[in-house]
């Protein structure tokens, strides 16, 4: 490293990097990287360790290995009257030939012409007499490049434009030009407490370790400080709120509460009490409530959240129920409003999909203080609406809505307390990651005392099958009970060869089921069709209702007892478990019914799983195994930075150690005012962007 820089590296253009012309830059810009930072933390997915190369001539069959060797024949042919093109690359390392197959992907031919020394990595097998790999791994190996000379190449995520070669020269001279200008973030005394090793050294030898060792201690620096920064920016944002805020001390008398209470069909599980018990004292306490009402399928957090809109309306002050769909909105408003009246309040419901008029009239009864308990979605923090005397704030399904539209609602009172809810069960991991700046309450049990798999029977049925799932459906009709069939698409898709709610709508009502009454939902209806269809529904007027996953979360129709989902394999687990938790909530046993066609070994992973577990939070494990974090935290989701390197699964350790620091460095100095903790400050006001708000003022 020998160039050091004043200005810090992510205000250093691309441009300016050695080797990085315009259409570098374009090609670049395309993996999102603009500026120098960007491209010294374009970090490597995998590594080739030419100390673990094999020779060709002691491979064997059924092996998976890394060879190396050069090009010496590259053909081409076509088959299947022209639909499918198949590649074969011959190489030889002076042992032996081996043969690299791919299909339909001719274009690799032009990065590996003959004289090229590549290395391929995957399983060996014996075909037509000789050595091949279908579908291997390869990577060019540059022998005039002088960053391959090692023992250790690192393999850079490329693109068509960019090959993992040129990544790696280019990174190499953003190294060298401005490796020394990378600013140290950790205070030392950190760094020592947990044998990290220089930020600077970290990012050279993520790139070109110089061994195994080095590599390991690299990625452990750069591990941690993903994990350090976003603690830290949680641990801030907490408490800012809890020790900065003045919040409302809400005068909780009881009675509405014990009247509400005596009229729950099921008596309160112990989770539930235990939640209730911590929301009352938060929204009793003087600072504002941060609370997440963490639920598994069916554990009743919507009672939860009722009895604590309730504890803000006994203290005088008005409740905000958002969720991040309309029928969402209008399950919560149909199922509690009835409730709530009997208790002599007025609950209102405000969509963007309503008239003016019926807009007016429900603002009229918010300002008035008449109406009490305010639901709807996004449309509530719209400047047009404004309440009287907000109190408390609730958010239903928290990640699917951004930090800014949770602060905009809560920016509508005097600093209102916060419960956020979630029925997708999450890892503690992700929880600490998530949700870091809140406390925590969980509902494991469902009210009654039966679980998931007491109640609901998931199979998985084949095509051929199918028709005994329809008389399944006719069975349960004749006796009064209700079905769900969901499509993961509205429109018809010939690429995807996925069905369509539209196309098996029409398939449903004319050919199937035309006995029966078929409803259709999905998400571009208006408002008052899917109110009206949602309405039918719940009246028990369809039999069978077609859907897309609008009906995912929060939907309770306790007749329900068939989920049926087509393209299974398409889902996530711990959307399957939300489907599957749209029935089973009578008291009838319920069927949850796969259909798809399971093709890798993903998709044979999530279905496994989700016929054998029926645990939420297992199976919030087992997918975040199966799919990995991918882009856990974007802006989207929830306005924190993503994890790069760091992953959940297997850097627990780490992401504990990082916590602790995070809060004890906060308690010490809450506003990072220290010289010690300057870039740190800098760092976090970078990464944030303009989440942390009280960061950019001090």
């Amino acid at each position: 490293m020998t160039k050091t820089r004043s200005t810090p590296l992510y205000r250093v253009p691309i441009e300016d990097v050695a080797g990085v012309g315009s259409k570098v830059a374009e090609a670049l810009a395309d993996l999102e990287i603009t500026s120098a930072a960007d491209l010294l933390e374009h970090y490597p997915h995998r590594y080739l360790d030419l100390g673990t190369v094999k020779k060709i001539g002691s491979v064997r069959e059924g092996e998976e290995v890394t060879v190396v060797g050069q090009v010496k024949d590259v053909q081409k042919r076509v088959a299947r009257r022209g639909r499918l093109t198949i590649l074969t690359v011959t190489i030889f390392d002076t042992t032996g030939y081996l043969s690299a197959v791919w299909f339909n992907q001719n274009y690799i031919a032009d990065k590996l012409p003959v004289d090229t020394t590549v290395a391929l990595s995957g399983k060996v097998a014996w075909r037509f007499q000789q050595l091949q790999m279908q579908g291997p791994f390869f990577d060019v190996v540059d022998d005039r490049d002088a960053l391959n000379t090692g023992r250790i190449i690192p393999v850079h995520p490329a693109t068509a434009k960019l090959s993992a070669g040129r990544l790696r020269r280019l990174i190499n001279n953003a190294i060298k030009s401005y490796g020394s200008g990378v600013v140290e973030i950790l205070p030392e005394e950190i760094r020592k407490r947990h044998d990290l090793i220089p930020l600077g050294e970290a990012i050279e030898q993520i790139h070109f370790p110089m061994s195994r060792s080095g590599y390991q201690s690299a990625k452990k620096r750069l591990v941690f400080d993903e994990f350090f920064r976003l603690q830290l920016g949680l641990a801030l944002r907490k408490h800012h709120l809890t020790d900065n805020v003045a919040g409302i001390s809400h005068k909780v008398n009881g009675q509405l509460l014990s009247d509400f209470y005596t009229g729950l069909p099921w008596r309160l599980t112990d989770d539930q009490k235990k939640a209730l018990s911590e929301i009352r004292s938060d929204m009793e306490a003087p600072r504002p409530m941060q609370r997440l009402l963490l639920g598994e399928v069916g554990s009743g957090k919507t009672v939860v959240a009722a009895a604590a809109i309730l504890m803000s309306v006994e203290g005088g002050r008005q409740a905000a129920l958002m969720a991040p769909t309309e029928i969402l909105a209008e399950q919560h408003y149909f199922s509690l409003k009835d409730q709530f009246a009997t208790l002599g309040l007025k609950t209102v419901l405000i969509l963007g999909g309503h008239t003016q008029a019926e807009r007016r009239a429900n603002q009229k009864l918010v300002d008035d203080g008449e109406a009490t308990i305010i639901i709807g979605t996004q449309t509530l923090i719209q400047e047009s609406i404004d309440f009287s005397s907000l109190g408390l704030v609730v958010v239903d399904e928290q990640h699917r809505f951004g930090v800014r539209q949770r602060l905009a609602l809560r920016a509508k009172g005097e600093n209102s307390d916060l419960l956020v809810l979630t029925a997708t069960p999450i890892p503690r991991t992700l929880a600490l990651t998530l949700y870091g700046d809140l406390d925590i309450s969980v509902l494991s049990s469902r009210p009654g005392g039966k679980s998931v798999a007491d109640q609901i029977k998931t199979k998985y049925i084949s095509e051929k099958n199918r028709e005994k799932a329809h008389q399944l459906i006719r069975r349960e009709a004749a006796a009064g009970r209700q079905t769900y069939i969901v499509c993961p698409l509205i429109d018809e898709s010939d690429k995807l060869e996925v069905k369509s709610v539209l196309k098996e709508a029409d398939l449903l009502k004319t050919k199937i089921f035309p006995d029966l009454n078929v409803g259709l939902l999905h998400g571009r209806m208006p408002s008052a069709e899917k109110e009206a269809v949602m309405r039918a529904f719940r009246l028990g007027e369809l039999d069978i209702l077609i859907s897309t996953t609008v009906i995912e979360v929060g939907v309770d129709i306790p007749n329900a007892t068939v989920m049926m989902i087509e393209h299974a394999e398409r889902f996530g687990l711990s959307q399957l478990h939300q489907l599957r938790g749209r029935v089973g909530r009578g008291t009838c046993s319920s069927y949850c019914l796969l259909f798809g066609k399971i093709k890798t070994d993903e998709a044979r992973a999530r279905i496994k799983a989700i016929m054998s577990t029926h645990d939420g939070f297992q199976l919030a494990e087992a997918d975040l195994k199966i799919r990995g974090e991918g882009q856990l935290f974007g802006q989207r989701q929830s306005g924190l930075p993503d994890l790069k390197l760091a992953r959940l699964t297997k850097d627990i350790k780490l992401l504990e150690i990082a916590r602790a620091e995070a809060i004890a460095l906060v308690e010490k100095d809450p506003k990072l005012a220290r010289p010690a903790h300057r870039p740190l400050k800098a760092e976090l006001k970078r990464r944030f962007a303009d989440n942390l708000i009280w960061l950019t003022s001090g």
